[in-house]
């Protein structure tokens, strides 16, 4: 945990639970959200993985009632588990919407293809997106089922704490409190990357569909084809984003910012939910990014396996210019071909070691920079969304230990 600002030199642990966590590829501590009322409860959530058997946990913790800045490490309860059958396509993310729930991404179980059906079968909770009230204990869980979940007191077997189904890795999602929208970015398979706007109860299509594209037999009624999607010519995993609200970068006010872990561009995708929507590169960073994130004052972060943090700034000519533009420069994305390029697999979550540091590549309208000077925010408020980061300094930390430095 440490300042925002530029010139920190210092940072200390908020929480240690690296013996905990089964980390490697794309397993480790994976999601960190605060409780809406985490000024008065001291309560927040984590998901990471654990061994024996390999599982997600969902836990709660709490801050020291006399450190602000330390949780608690003895104070874990566990909500939820979920047996992992391959180390791979974990989701991770976990938020809380507007609605005060808390909201859970679950990959498919990983290999590839997924061998034993789960997005599609609603008897599971992998390939979901979970809507659990952590508020409520009931039937002997440390939390309830909200009464308007789409299969809340079903007959059928279906697990009541689904939301949406028919996800691959739904690497980062996020709420779009102004507009009420959940956007998810989507890992694809072989050929596409995809964004979905997710609405209660629909089905995403995976592994029938990736993207827009037939991926095995099944039937395509009633499947939501992706908002917006992208072949690996472009990239090859998907890094789900924010809307932007901020105030620094006026023009991409309400569009939504995302990126890519292999290709390292960040693109700017508007949609006002009723004209198409249009895609805009902003930067092609070459930087393997891992996630976003936004401040309090709604400015938006990204952060890369080199270990940084980094913003988007407006690229202004060194030479006077009367009237600098923030805009970027209207260079849209295509809608991917249906007819794709062949191209290697993707990993949704590719290596978490440590990479090294690469300068960011062409002359992008907006580029990365380190950390600006905002007002005091401490790094833990912004880890909701940089988790596997976090994950990533505490194994470096305890690798350090181990070799006595």
């Amino acid at each position: 945990m440490f300042e925002n600002s530029q010139t920190v030199a210092e940072s200390t642990v908020f929480l240690d639970i690296s013996t905990q966590v089964l980390f490697g590829g794309e397993q480790g501590l994976l999601g960190l959200s605060f409780h809406p009322n985490y000024t008065i409860n001291g309560y927040f959530y984590v998901n990471y993985v654990a061994d024996n058997p390999r599982r997600t946990v969902i836990a709660r913790y709490t801050v020291s009632p006399n450190n602000p800045n330390q949780a608690l490490s003895n104070s874990e309860l566990v909500l939820l588990e979920v047996n992992q059958p391959f180390s791979n396509h974990k989701g991770g993310q976990i938020a809380f919407g507007d609605d005060g729930y808390l909201y859970i991404g679950l990959g498919d179980g990983g290999s590839g293809g997924d061998p034993f059906g789960n997005a599609q079968n609603r008897s599971t909770l992998l390939g979901k997106i979970l809507r659990i009230n952590v508020d409520l204990p009931s039937q002997g869980r440390n939390y309830s089922i909200p009464a308007d979940n789409p299969y809340f007191g079903n007959a059928l077997g279906y697990k009541e704490e689904i939301y949406a189904y028919g996800f691959r890795n739904p690497w980062r999602f996020s709420f779009d409190s102004p507009t009420g929208r959940l956007w998810v970015g989507d890992v694809g398979q072989d050929q596409r990357e995809e964004i979905d706007i997710v609405g209660k109860g629909k089905n995403y299509g995976w592994n029938i569909m990736e993207g827009t594209l037939t991926y095995s037999s099944g039937s395509q009624v009633e499947l939501e084809l992706p908002l917006w999607e992208y072949s690996h010519a472009e990239g090859i995993a998907i890094i789900g984003g924010y809307v932007y609200h901020g105030s620094t970068l006026t023009g991409l006010n309400s569009k939504y910012i995302y990126g890519d872990y292999g290709s390292g561009k960040v693109w700017a995708l508007q949609y006002d939910g009723v004209a198409m929507p249009v895609n805009t590169l902003l930067s092609d960073t070459n930087l393997n990014i891992s996630s976003f994130g936004v401040d309090e004052n709604k400015e938006l972060y990204f952060c890369s396996l080199d270990g940084k943090i980094y913003v988007l700034t407006a690229n202004v000519p060194e030479s006077p210019s009367p009237n600098p533009s923030l805009t970027p420069s209207p260079n849209p994305t295509q809608p991917a071909s249906s007819t794709p390029t062949p191209s290697p697999p993707s990993s949704p979550i590719p290596s978490q070691s440590p990479l090294s540091s690469p300068s960011p590549q062409g002359t992008p309208t907006l580029k990365p920079s380190s950390l600006e000077k905002t007002p005091l925010l401490y790094a833990i408020i912004i880890a909701v969304a940089f988790a596997s980061t976090v994950a990533i300094l505490f194994i470096l930390k305890k690798r350090r230990r181990d070799r006595g430095a």
